[in-house]
């Protein structure tokens, strides 16, 4: 059994089952130790070597284990990270980060006290179309940028499939559930915004949490404006990026999540290509002569995430997402509501 690494996961849900265990148990340097779920029957199936518990406290109270990740649903994620600590553990927290800014700076200065990392889980930094939108800009295909946009649509008209996600429970609703994975993407690429506008609905009709947000996140020159809706049967594009020089349009979600869930494991070299239908397109200029080509999506690299926590855990590499982005992110998210309800832009 590899013996550096040894992890414990709270819940097997999406998260649990789909974006970590499969990563630890393929990994070199990580091993499962001990999953905590209900869904015992699919562990032992999957991961036979790993022990099945039913309470966290068990879970912590194992001092073989390293690394607690919490992929519970999104109201446990502080109270469960913050035992994590107070055990003396390393914590991946799954987003939402926490469903407060005062809750995430509380978690950061105990992980400081206690000497542990505090470790943001933001996968989608290596999605493929991401990695290549990033690539662009720093190869200043644009120019100064001027607008930036970025969607995570779906068609879900009636409820979320995870039936927690449909309650009036704290973090529920789509601007926590998806707002992390664009607001962090935006704020990697861009640092953080002078001002916050927040637009945040119920478009389902018999919905009780949010459903749809828009965010703009406003710079002096540049403005972003992030979008989820679950009423999207037309899906538009995933990102248009708008510069003096140029611009770039790209369809499709990444394809890494799609492709765990049927099955893939992180070694197939399929996992992480996207396919040629989505490829964006670059239209610039490039030595006073206009550009209009497709752009090969770069392949996504979720174990990435992954190498960089070992790395962090055994050889104090600095921590690519940093507990600080997750509370910048939280932050946004807050001002965003706060936008709302009084119908203005807000400094942040």
């Amino acid at each position: 059994m590899k013996n550096d690494v040894h992890v414990g996961i709270i819940g097997y849900g999406l998260s649990g089952r789909y974006f970590f265990a499969p990563y630890f148990s393929v990994h070199p340097h990580f091993s499962i130790k001990a999953i905590v779920t209900s869904q015992s029957e699919e562990v032992r199936r999957d991961y036979p070597e790993a022990d099945v518990l039913l309470k966290v406290d068990d879970l912590l109270a194992d001092p073989v284990i390293d690394l607690i990740v919490v992929a519970s649903p999104n109201y446990t994620h502080y109270e469960y990270a913050k035992k994590a600590l107070l055990a003396g553990k390393n914590v991946i927290v799954e987003k939402p980060f926490t469903t407060s800014s005062n809750e995430a700076e509380e978690l950061i200065e105990l992980s400081l006290q206690q000497g542990k990392l505090l470790i943001p889980f933001q996968n989608r930094r290596w999605d493929g179309d991401f990695l290549t939108v990033q690539q662009l800009i720093q190869d200043n295909v644009f120019g100064e940028i001027l607008e930036f946009e970025s969607h995570f649509d779906r068609f879900r008209p009636s409820y979320e499939r995870v039936a927690w996600k449909n309650e009036q429970l704290s973090g529920n609703g789509i601007l926590y559930d998806l707002g992390p994975h664009l607001i962090d993407q935006a704020l990697s690429l861009f640092g953080k915004p002078g001002f916050v506008f927040g637009d945040v609905r119920i478009h389902r009709l018999t919905g009780v949490v949010d459903d749809y947000f828009e965010i703009q996140l406003h710079y002096p020159v540049l403005k972003v404006i992030l979008k989820a809706g679950v009423m999207v049967r037309e899906l538009g594009p995933r990102f248009i990026v708008t510069g003096r020089k140029g611009s770039f349009v790209k369809y499709g979600l990444d394809q890494q999540e799609a492709n765990l869930r049927s099955g893939m494991t992180p070694e197939n070299p399929l996992l992480i290509k996207d396919i040629k239908e989505n490829y964006g397109l670059l239209h610039t200029e490039v030595d006073q002569q206009v550009v209009r080509k497709k752009v090969e999506t770069i392949h996504g690299n979720y174990m990435a995430y992954f190498d960089n926590v070992y790395q962090a855990l055994q050889n104090k590499v600095e921590l690519i997402v940093k507990p600080t982005d997750a509370k910048m992110t939280i932050e946004v998210i807050e001002r965003a509501i706060q936008s709302h309800n009084q119908k203005r832009v807000l400094p942040l």
